[in-house]
């Protein structure tokens, strides 16, 4: 699963992996940036507002790296269906919007397994921005981009940041075959969109009864 911020990506493969579990398909997910292996490191430069472009770029793949060895290949291993919030995409997209060499961040992560699929869910910037401020959600500093210098003001930094990072998104589109959904609209729309495009990937059943709660 990828899409910038306020996109609404993490809510429907929650939404996804219910469904799946409840169908009885065994489901393990993972998300970006959580490895024990470097959370320390990761917090410090961040705390410090000391992770340059590069660095940043390395403690991913790091990241990155040891999910794929102890919580991404050991499940499919086991027959599970892995589910990832964010994949080596999201590198790809935001490193080359802070001017890391694209055909470098892509060798960085040769290593990394070629999902089965992969879901864009895209989302016009003022929308992302709209809902991350009705959620009352204080922008985070690297995720808006400050660490760049191009604004001091968060939100005008997020939308400059997260507007580059849409399009190596779109470069990403073409370049790796990515399925695009349209996160504008409601919950329900999307996630119906989405199961079904699981649905035809699995070669699973997928009865259209989803309602506003599901």
């Amino acid at each position: 699963m990828e899409g910038i911020d306020g996109s609404g990506k993490t809510t429907q493969l929650a939404l996804l992996a219910k469904w799946l579990s409840a169908a009885g398909h065994p489901v393990f997910m993972t998300e970006w940036n959580s490895s024990a292996l470097v959370k320390a490191a990761t917090k410090a430069g961040k705390k410090k507002n000391a992770l340059t472009p590069m660095t940043f770029s390395l403690l991913h793949a790091t990241d990155f790296a040891d999910r794929l060895l102890y919580n991404i290949i050991p499940p499919l291993k086991a027959g599970m269906i892995v589910l990832a919030d964010r994949y080596s995409y999201t590198a790809f997209a935001r490193d080359a919007a802070r001017g890391v060499d694209r055909r470098w961040v892509r060798e960085l992560y040769s290593f990394a397994a070629k999902p089965d699929m992969a879901v864009y869910f895209r989302v016009p910037i003022d929308v992302s921005v709209d809902r991350l401020l009705a959620r009352r959600v204080k922008l985070k500093f690297y995720e808006a981009g400050l660490d760049m210098g191009w604004s001091t003001n968060a939100v005008e930094s997020f939308r400059m940041f997260q507007g580059k990072v849409l399009d190596e998104y779109d470069r990403l589109v073409e370049e790796y075959g990515l399925s695009v959904v349209n996160a504008i609209g409601s919950i329900t729309e999307q996630q119906r969109v989405f199961r079904k495009l699981v649905s035809q990937h699995l070669e699973i059943e997928n009865h259209e009864q989803l309602d506003e709660s599901a």
